[in-house]
């Protein structure tokens, strides 16, 4: 009896001492006017002239390597364009990005009939806050091409304009414009090899990332976002996020049991993207993300997935209605029908669109505070409210944390409960009626990736 008692002693001090919080609807912290400025500057003249300049390499098929960027055509002209458009950057910005290249050998496989030297060209913005510099937010797209009717002929044309010539524009132009601001997390720009051949220069990216340590905090892996004109794109760009995490099946066991399907880190991106573009590209006029719960398209796969293979969360943005006939296809006209990705097809307004979604989302997470170190679900009395501990954010910049809520069938947040500065909150919803989350606030008001609770016994 006495055990009893003072156990019901000591939880009951522990209530006391939480921080009970009542759910509001506070007005969003004002827009980064840093950010507002970036989202300002992209250009869909600039992204235009690296669309058009990508697909004037007549091929950019992985197996050209022998063809010399001297003559203007083939991957390897093509790969050093990208190189010197970064270059030229960090030269208007004094200096700031590191450009650099990542080249390895992938052995032989399908579409590689024998060992080929891939190279992955990026750009380091680095973080300006010591410890966010570690946290690396990566904009990404592959310039790589093929034609499907001559998939082993470097020579076949393939234009490739919006697969994935866009792609690689969006981080050009995304470079461009945050090379200008300084951002407490570090913001890579990648455009890899070899995406047409089996996603190798991603995957090997990937590799390298996880076996360094980095602390890859988000992919934004823009893929076909050309907004070919000839299809209505509906005013939508998709963005696609895995739900039971593709690196941790020993882990899906504890998902089913908290109904966590649609919780990975990955779909929190995917949230994360959708929120931020409610904040800094509201109205009728600009592109709206639209989730897509499912880690692809059907019969298809993306440099994402490299990732999520890693552990590491990532997401697709990909235009909202394609064209099959604009993508890997020889240009010709055949039964009245244009084949071919050209640029005539593409839609640069639509292009500018993603861009401005990946720098806002880039630079939003690159200013927020890491998200809540260890935050669990205590469950280990029957009540019905919800008990939350967590540990502070790692790079010691949260100034507050708000816990977030929504029904275990409503696919956006609804609810915020903020937390002032304590690590620990009551929230007075049951904690079987809904899912609960955790992120970290900064001084500014920018908010982290929300942290999933663990359950704890």
């Amino acid at each position: 009896m006495k055990i009893t008692k003072n156990l019901a002693f000591f939880a009951a001090l522990w209530m006391f001492a939480t921080p009970s919080v009542v759910a509001q609807n506070p007005a969003p912290s004002s827009p980064d006017k840093k950010i507002l400025e970036a989202i300002a500057k992209v250009d869909s003249k600039n992204i235009q002239i690296n669309v058009e300049k990508l697909a004037g390499f007549g091929s950019r098929h992985t197996l050209g390597v022998n063809i010399p960027a001297s003559s203007g055509r083939g991957v390897v002209a093509a790969r050093e364009y990208v190189k010197q458009q970064f270059e030229s950057y960090s030269k208007a910005c004094g200096g700031c990005l590191e450009v650099k290249t990542y080249t390895f050998t992938e052995p032989a496989s399908a579409r590689i009939p024998q060992p080929t030297e891939l190279v992955d060209v990026y750009a380091v913005l680095k973080g300006s806050n010591p410890e966010s510099a570690r946290r690396l937010i990566i904009i990404s797209g592959h310039y790589d091409t093929i034609s499907m009717a001559k998939m082993l002929d470097p020579e076949a044309p393939s234009p490739g304009a919006n697969d994935d010539g866009s792609g690689t524009a969006v981080v050009l132009e995304a470079a461009r414009v945050l090379s200008q601001h300084r951002f407490p997390a570090t913001i890579v720009f990648a455009a890899f090899d070899a995406e047409e051949q089996g996603l190798f220069g991603a995957k090997g990216f990937a590799k390298m990332a996880k076996l360094e340590g980095w602390n890859v905090e988000a992919v934004l892996n823009n893929d076909i976002v050309g907004g070919d004109k000839t299809q209505d794109q509906q005013g939508n760009v998709r963005v696609f996020s895995e739900g039971l995490p593709l690196a941790a099946p020993d882990d899906w066991k504890r998902v089913r049991m908290m109904g966590a399907e649609s919780d990975s880190p990955s779909r929190e991106l995917a949230r994360y993207i959708t929120e931020t573009a409610r904040e800094y590209l509201p109205g009728k006029t600009e592109l709206q993300p639209r989730m897509i719960f499912r880690q692809d398209r059907f019969l298809r796969g993306g440099d994402h997935l490299g990732f999520n293979e890693q552990g590491f969360t990532a997401v697709r943005i990909t235009e909202w209605r394609e064209n099959f006939a604009h993508q890997h296809q020889l240009p010709r006209t055949e039964n009245g029908i244009e084949y071919g990705d050209l640029p005539k097809f593409v839609d640069y307004g639509y292009m500018a669109g993603v861009t401005r979604l990946n720098v806002a989302t880039a630079a939003s997470l690159a200013s927020a505070p890491a998200p809540p170190a260890d935050p669990k679900l205590l469950t280990k009395t029957l009540e019905n409210d919800t008990n939350l501990v967590w540990q502070p954010s790692p790079d010691g910049r949260a100034a507050s944390y708000e816990v977030i809520y929504r029904d275990t069938t409503a696919p956006n947040w609804e609810k915020t409960f903020p937390v002032s500065g304590a690590t620990k909150a009551t929230i007075p919803v049951s904690k079987d009626n809904g899912i609960f989350a955790v992120r970290a606030v900064d001084a500014e008001g920018h908010r982290s990736l929300p942290a999933l609770p663990i359950p704890e016994r």
